[in-house]
């Protein structure tokens, strides 16, 4: 029923495509022509020239770090040094293996539920989204660019979920001036206009349905001049691939491909999204963003305050690579040359030249005294301090990366005892808990673009979605509405790195365990034994479902929850003689506040203070065990059912 609700709508919202992938606002009007565009085509021509230049000298040092990286094209002869490399796993494995936690927390009473509902979704959307593979790419961006870039504004609404893509740092033309993508909260050192070059068959514009008046552009050939053909010269250089846009077969009907620029700008006081084909001539798409910053996440990896590029893994190792390959590339000549030295020899002694070719148990006469007949020319040999430098230049590599011998898998050369390996492996994950928190800035700005694609494009009444839940007992699902996941005030988000977390927790255990041994020695009769064992649990790492299959919740637990729908609903809820007031108080705080709730909660606080001065009415403690007894016990229990100043409610036998 919802999906013909939703497919009605779209027929109303002229959805003529029929493609659900694209919102409906990007939807192209009819009628409309690239000569609608030409003033802002002209703009994007000019800002893509400025950004060009400024680019080309980073993009192509870049193509010669991708070379060091994995250079299949070096002599055979001679050996590369893996610095690059391993330092790059290295400081990868360690951040990409800590996910980021993401939490949401509502602005305002009730949103519990909703933010719950939310962070279900994200856990499901993030294998939906495919974002683990995403998330590699764009760590790696990172490490090795300096600043790696996620774009998120698509929404499929065939899965209804959005879409993000990673883009290629090398392919992307930037405003010089910018600082970051979106700057600080001011906008200040924001992106003025940035945009890639990209290659697209018409029939994935025609796919897309946000092109037009495209039917006209001609399929562009690799020439190797275009941003986007330098991009993948280099990555095929790399590989071994021939350079020579000669060898690429080039390709007709349907898989020739179209070169076209996208292009974020400013325009007429908007932000839009502008694409052009036909050397930046034709605009072939044109959409204008409801947002005030662009939908682009940008994640550095050790920045430095007011600067883009900040500081990347090749700009700490790339000299320090080339300086150990050509020492052990000259220390390897070196062997061989004193595998197969040179000699000299006396040829009035030795008369025939052929007897120098050695042989087991080979006689060489010589004409007189063969002291002196052949002698080895000297050379240089390999010295100590070539050991030395190659040392240094490791270990300053790994200092500056926080990538020592034992971070890499290696225990190095050096022994040191079980006190010196865990001090260094706790000052690592020092180091890297810094860039994981760096790392937590750009995780939270996605997922608020992620939360804001689904309050633009989830229509209440039409749109639902089923996802699936892990659970202690298994999968359940849900089935999610534009009610049950967006709250009225956008939701905090809160980002923790999994190897941060994990710490905070065994410590805050270690302190809650000795917490509460004290306080059972002390005060045992007061202690709230229920909770603590719950809070151990949470500190321990168990889910809520986990602790709850242990310790389920108790009868007063599930009646204040199910007393919280009336007072929510401002109904005046009766105090029960035999209710544990202060358990009754923990649940009925997650209610909405109303006048009801606050009554409520005060009624329960002189619940306590009566039962306080006469423990004969604390009936929740008092209550016997044995059913016969309590059976026994009906009159006069029921007699002292109702404490004074509070409805009287029946004791059940």
């Amino acid at each position: 029923m919802a999906r013909k609700k939703q497919e009605e709508a779209e027929d109303e919202l002229g959805n003529e495509s029929g493609d659900s992938s694209v919102s409906r606002e990007e939807k192209p009007k009819k009628g409309k022509k690239s000569s609608d565009y030409a003033k802002v085509a002209l703009q994007v021509k000019e800002e893509f020239k400025i950004g060009s230049r400024f680019m080309q000298p980073k993009v192509d040092e870049w193509a010669v770090r991708l070379k060091l990286l994995n250079n299949q094209k070096r002599d055979k002869t001679a050996i590369g040094d893996p610095l690059m490399f391993t330092i790059l796993q290295t400081v990868l494995a360690s951040l990409y293996g800590d996910r980021l936690g993401v939490t949401h927390l509502g602005r305002e009473e009730g949103d519990e539920e909703t933010c719950s509902n939310i962070d279900a979704l994200a856990r499901f959307d993030y294998e939906e989204m495919e974002n683990d593979v995403l998330d590699y790419e764009w760590d790696f961006d990172t490490c090795f660019f300096g600043r790696g870039l996620k774009l998120i504004m698509e929404f499929d609404r065939k899965a209804m979920c959005p879409i993000p893509e990673i883009i290629d740092p090398m392919t992307w033309i930037r405003d010089p001036r910018a600082k970051s993508v979106n700057g600080d909260r001011k906008g200040r050192g924001a992106m003025r206009y940035g945009g890639r070059e990209i290659r697209l068959t018409k029939g994935q514009m025609r796919e897309a349905g946000v092109y037009f008046d495209f039917e006209g552009l001609k399929a562009d050939s690799a020439t190797g001049r275009e941003q986007y053909d330098r991009n993948v010269t280099a990555r095929r250089e790399a590989q071994g691939f021939d350079s020579s846009s000669k060898t690429e077969e080039s390709t007709t009907g349907d898989n020739s491909e179209i070169r076209l620029l996208e292009w974020f700008t400013n325009w007429n006081g908007k932000k839009v999204l502008v694409t052009l084909g036909d050397e930046c001539k034709k605009v072939v798409r044109y959409q204008e963003l409801d947002t005030s910053f662009w939908p682009i996440v940008d994640r550095p990896l050790y920045p430095i305050a007011h600067d883009w590029d900040g500081v990347s893994i090749p700009d700490l190792v790339e000299d320090k690579q080339r300086a150990r390959a050509s020492l052990q590339n000259m220390g390897l000549q070196g062997i061989k040359t004193g595998l197969t030295p040179t000699y000299l020899y006396d040829f009035n002694k030795i008369k025939n030249k052929a007897d120098l070719n050695l042989a087991m148990n080979k006689h060489v006469g010589v004409d007189g005294n063969p002291s002196g007949a052949i002698q080895l020319v000297p050379r240089a040999e390999v010295k100590a301090e070539v050991g030395w430098i190659l040392e240094t230049l490791d270990a300053a590599a790994q200092k500056a990366t926080a990538t020592p011998d034992i971070q890499q898998g290696a225990t190095g050369g050096t022994k040191r005892t079980a006190t010196e390996l865990n001090l260094v492996s706790n000052k690592v994950d020092t180091r890297y808990s810094l860039s994981a928190k760096i790392w937590g800035w750009s995780e939270k700005r996605f997922w608020k673009y992620w939360y804001k694609l689904y309050k633009d494009h989830f229509t209440a009444g039409i749109d639902e979605k089923v996802i699936r839940i892990r659970g202690a007992m298994g999968f359940k699902w849900r089935k999610l509405t534009r009610e049950n996941i967006i709250a009225v005030n956008d939701p905090d988000v809160v980002v923790e790195s999994r190897v941060v977390a994990e710490e905070i927790k065994t410590n805050n255990l270690q302190k809650y365990r000795l917490f509460l041994k004290d306080i059972m020695a002390t005060d045992p009769q007061s202690a709230n034994i229920r909770l603590a064992l719950r809070k151990i649990g949470e500190y321990s790492g168990f889910q809520k479902d986990e602790v709850e299959q242990i310790l389920p919740p108790t009868v007063d637990e599930l009646t204040a929850e199910a007393e919280n729908e009336g007072l929510d609903a401002g109904e005046k809820v009766p105090v029960n003689v035999y209710d544990d007031d202060f358990m009754h108080m923990q649940v009925h705080n997650k209610a909405a506040d109303t006048p009801a709730k606050f009554a409520h909660i005060n009624a329960h606080r002189k619940a306590m203070m009566l039962k306080r001065v006469n423990p004969a009415l604390d009936l929740a403690r008092n209550r016997p065990t044995d059913p016969q007894e309590e059976a026994n016990m009906g009159a006069p229990i029921a007699s002292q059912r109702a404490v004074p100043g509070m409805p009287a409610m029946p004791i059940p036998a």
